[in-house]
């Protein structure tokens, strides 16, 4: 085995929780989290506002509530790459 190896089989070794690895995920792509949080949210918000919706019809309600929670999640998406596109090319300089 080549020492470029034993450092990969390393460093799996001592990150082994999983709690440890999604938190190193949320932290390489904290947008991600923050999108399915939002997602949750629309949605929770969605059916609480579903008995109290008046006199819009249900099908209208649940299109307007996918659309919000789709557009929360494209949003943070979109942000979440312009962060990393920022990182990458603005704050880390070209050699």
């Amino acid at each position: 085995m080549s020492s470029g190896q034993e450092s990969v089989f390393s460093e799996y070794e001592t990150d082994t929780s999983q709690t440890s690895k999604l938190l190193r995920k949320f932290k390489e792509t904290p947008f991600v989290p923050i999108g399915m949080a939002g997602f949750a949210m629309v949605v929770g918000y969605g059916l609480y506002r579903l008995k109290h919706r008046g006199d819009m019809k249900m099908s209208l309600h649940l299109i307007h509530m996918r659309v919000a929670a789709q557009g929360f999640v494209v949003g943070a998406i979109t942000c979440g790459v312009l962060y990393s596109m920022f990182r990458e090319y603005v704050v880390k300089p070209k050699d």
